[in-house]
C-alpha cells in the first residue's frame, strides 16, 4: 500500500507538532479533523491503538510473547513512525485466544494454526449468512 510522504513535523513544548511551513489556520482545521476522526478510530478494531507494553499489560503477557506471535504469523502489528509496533483490539483479541491455548498446553505454532483456522471458518459462516441473507 502506497503512502503519500509524511511532512517534517516540528516539536517544541508549548505548541502541538505541526507541519512545517504550514499556517496557524490550517492546523486549526486538521485539529478539528483529527477530533472528527477520533470517535471513528475508538470504533475501529483495526485501529493499531495499544503500544507493546499497554498490549503486553492488558493481556497479561510479555513482550516476547507478543513478539513470538509476530514472528509466528498470528499477528502483524503496525508500527508507528519511530518503528514502534501497534495493536488493535482485534489483533490483542487473537493474542488473547493464542494465550488461552498456550496456558491449557497446547504449542505456541499449533495455537496459531487453530486460531488462524478458527478465523477463517468465522469469516466463512459470516459470508454465508450474509448470501443466505440476499436470497
Amino acid at each position: 500500500m502506497d503512502q503519500a510522504p509524511q511532512a517534517t513535523v516540528t516539536v517544541s513544548r508549548r505548541e502541538p507538532p505541526r507541519p512545517t511551513g504550514a499556517h496557524p489556520a490550517d492546523h486549526a482545521v486538521q485539529a478539528v479533523e483529527a477530533a472528527g476522526n477520533l470517535g471513528q478510530r475508538l470504533d475501529d478494531e483495526d485501529y493499531p491503538a495499544y503500544s507493546m507494553g499497554r498490549a503486553a499489560e492488558i493481556l497479561g503477557v510479555t513482550p516476547a510473547f507478543l513478539r513470538s506471535l509476530g514472528a509466528a504469523k498470528l499477528i502483524e502489528p503496525l508500527r508507528s513512525e519511530g518503528g514502534h509496533r501497534r495493536f488493535s483490539r482485534y489483533q490483542l483479541r487473537l493474542a488473547a485466544r493464542a494465550r488461552e491455548l498456550v496456558d491449557a498446553g497446547t504449542q505456541l505454532e499449533a495455537a496459531c494454526r487453530i486460531i488462524i483456522l478458527e478465523d477463517q471458518l468465522a469469516e466463512a459462516l459470516r459470508i454465508n449468512e450474509e448470501l443466505r441473507q440476499r436470497h
